[in-house]
């Protein structure tokens, strides 16, 4: 199957740079910003997050610090899911207008 997916990466200051640039590079991936990865046809097997997480984590050494965000059509809506790594408080927080905006974790 095939499936077009952007990846946002963020390995830290001492991440395997090198391997994801192969990795994404070996896949046909297209720059989109800083740090942002667009595949038009990812190729996978049976269920696309474990393929996806279980082919790059091959290619590419993950720490404590990395973080993956892969955004793909899932029964024709558009869905976000970490592959490595959580969430975090956001740079912009508290520069908006509403000083009491709480932070979800989801």
């Amino acid at each position: 199957m095939e499936s077009t997916i952007w990846l946002s990466y963020d390995l830290g200051v001492s991440g395997d740079y090198e391997g994801m640039y192969a990795w994404l590079e070996n896949h046909g991936a297209k720059e989109c910003g800083s740090n942002i990865a667009f595949l038009k046809k990812y190729e996978f097997e049976d269920d696309l997050l474990n393929y996806l997480k279980a082919d790059i984590e091959e290619a590419v050494a993950l720490n404590k610090r990395s973080r993956i965000y892969v955004i793909f059509k899932d029964e024709g809506r558009s869905r976000g899911k970490y592959l490595a790594g959580r969430r975090k408080a956001p740079p912009w927080t508290g520069y908006g207008d509403d000083p009491e905006v709480e932070f979800d974790e989801d």
